[in-house]
């Protein structure tokens, strides 16, 4: 009988799932979700626009009035086109599968976020990571040294950067993508509702540059859709790898109607960053915690045993995310989602017990 041992890639074998805790029960504050629900009147509304989906039939690959409206809605410059994927975890994919030339590279800051070295593991592109500086900077001379050196296909810079929240600097930015001449630069914005700087308005503005956003944190996590803006040239290219019916009908729907309430995700994303500042001036206030500064909806905080911290707040029925051992410039790190007030005055009273 044949078994995957005796087909699948190694490489493949020896890999292990991405871990999704289960979080029943639990203050929810390791995935950097939006703690918002839509207010009940809004909810009620885009039931009803789901209500008059046609699931019988197969969604549109090109949805032309949903990719006209993002582009109004967010901006994006009439010189740029949008490509949708069902969430950036699969934009990221598709550039990933249509970039794997033989001996193609990926090169990215690390710590960072995991998708892009997995991605290029599954499209067997070689990742080459590059460390931030110990305060999480951006090391800009090791990027561009690491650029030159291995030319790669594709350079990733999450602005502002998961899991440590860093915003890097704008002309460290313009340095790398000069740098990066043979090379597509992908911005990645995941958290642009909170930073409030963006590459966007300038997409056009270079030959080797696409910016990378997600609906994900603006709070429409459970819809799974993210966007790509660049030029034509560019996604014209990647769509030929885009599965045919990527992004499903509700997805569509749902964004389509939520795009018209944009006030609403954005009155969420202020309360938000009010949010964020209270959480950090409150865990400075603890004994041996060291927040760094973050332009996300999360903060990265240094602690004297991240186990021991991660374990004392899920016992008091707090879920956040130890990093700790991802990286040897997060260690005894964890991430704090930014939540309700609610959520975060547990969270603060469960880290109290933590670090008392």
């Amino acid at each position: 009988m044949t078994r995957p041992q005796d087909i699948l890639r190694p490489d493949v074998l020896a890999m292990t799932c991405y871990p999704v805790p289960n979080s029943t029960g639990l203050v929810k504050l390791d995935a950097m979700e939006n703690p918002y629900r839509l207010p009940a009147k809004l909810a009620a509304e885009l039931g009803e626009r789901l209500a008059d989906v046609a699931l019988n039939r197969y969604p549109e690959p090109r949805p032309t009035a949903l990719l006209e409206k993002i582009k109004f809605a967010m901006q994006v410059p009439a010189a740029c086109e949008v490509l949708l994927g069902n969430g950036s975890d699969e934009l990221i994919s598709m550039m990933s599968t249509a970039c794997a030339k033989p001996g193609a590279k990926v090169v990215a800051p690390v710590p960072g976020f995991v998708m892009y070295a997995m991605s290029a593991k599954f499209a067997q592109l070689e990742f080459i990571g590059v460390p931030l500086n110990a305060d999480f900077t951006l090391d800009a001379d090791a990027l561009i040294a690491a650029i030159e050196t291995h030319a790669p296909a594709l350079v990733y810079l999450a602005y502002p950067n998961n899991p440590t929240g860093t915003l890097y600097d704008d002309a460290d930015i313009e340095r790398v993508i000069a740098a990066a001449s043979k090379s597509l630069v992908v911005i990645d914005e995941a958290y642009q509702p909170f930073a409030q700087q963006s590459w966007l308005p300038r997409a056009a503005d270079f030959d080797n540059v696409v910016v990378m956003r997600t609906m994900s944190k603006l709070g429409l996590a459970g819809i799974r859709l993210g966007y790509l803006a660049g030029k034509a040239s560019w996604t014209t290219e990647f769509d030929k790898v885009r599965p045919p019916y990527n992004v499903n009908v509700l997805t569509q729907a749902a964004a389509d109607f939520m795009l018209d309430h944009l006030d609403v995700l954005d009155a969420q994303a202020a309360e938000l960053r009010t949010e964020r500042t209270h959480l950090e001036d409150a865990i400075k206030a603890l004994p041996g915690a060291t927040v760094f500064p973050s332009a996300g909806n999360f903060l990265l905080v240094r602690v004297p045993d991240a186990a021991v911290v991660f374990e004392t707040l899920l016992t008091s029925r707090v879920l956040v995310k130890n990093v700790s051992k991802m990286h040897p410039l997060l260690a005894n790190c964890v991430r704090l989602t930014v939540g309700s007030a609610e959520e975060n005055a547990q969270m603060i009273a469960a880290l109290k017990l933590a670090l008392h």
